[in-house]
């Protein structure tokens, strides 16, 4: 861990930066960003569209790299891992829910959730054993055998959410979770996440919803591709 750095940190962002090219012109999306998250933290990430949430996300959640910085996740520099290694950070470490839900729509739900698990050590029962109990804890008991075309919106993303859980990481990020539900399942997929919080998961939450930001206890607002506020507490 770098030193300086809190014990309990588990992100650090220093002067990260992200551009892409359009021919030979540079056009940035994130241009200096610092960041440091503890473990334990629910941070939301706020900021109009196109100041570069799902950008950061993407970067955080190791499936982008940055264009320039550091990224330190548990005290190591992300640009040093292999493809290898950061597709193993990205399968135990960082639990993924995403607005779109990212199902196998041929997939039962509970064959949704054993995914992750294929390449793991458990045996198939043993993960068809731990795949029905977190589809139990979201509230999906009764709807494990069940295809995502025959499920709400809200059951989906329940779905979705055991699925990101099934290997126990530490780190849950979510890019606009709530974005494709209604109230009531919006209300549902939240107090999951806020009872993951209760339990010591640090979550990172895209959302442009100032209701559903609500929930987080620190709020990291984006403005052109850099950070403009950094509210610990509720939003004013």
């Amino acid at each position: 861990m770098m030193a300086g750095a809190d014990k309990n940190e588990v992100i650090r962002l220093s002067g990260i930066g992200k551009s892409y090219y359009i021919g030979k012109e540079e056009v940035p999306v994130l241009t200096h960003i610092d960041l440091s998250i503890r473990e334990g933290e629910f941070v939301s990430i706020m900021g109009p569209s196109g100041a570069g949430k799902s950008t950061l996300m993407n970067i955080l959640g190791c499936l982008d790299r940055p264009t320039r910085g550091s990224y330190l996740l548990d005290g190591k520099e992300v640009a040093n891992l292999n493809d290898s290694e950061l597709a193993y950070t990205r399968n135990r470490k960082i639990g993924f829910v995403f607005q779109s839900f990212n199902l196998l729509p041929r997939l039962s739900a509970l064959d949704n959730v054993i995914l992750p698990m294929i390449y793991g050590s458990l045996f198939k029962k043993e993960r068809k054993e731990r795949a029905v109990k977190m589809l139990e804890s979201v509230g999906l008991g009764d709807r494990i055998n069940h295809m995502p075309a025959e499920m709400s919106g809200g059951q989906r993303q329940r779905v979705a959410i055991a699925r990101a859980l099934i290997n126990d990481p530490a780190i849950i990020m979510a890019d606009e979770p709530t974005g494709n539900l209604d109230s009531h399942s919006t209300r549902e997929v939240m107090e999951i996440f806020s009872k993951l919080y209760e339990q010591g998961k640090t979550i990172i939450l895209v959302t442009h919803e100032i209701d559903v930001a609500a929930y987080a206890g620190r709020h990291v607002i984006l403005s052109d591709g850099h950070i403009s506020k950094d509210i610990r507490g509720p939003l004013p």
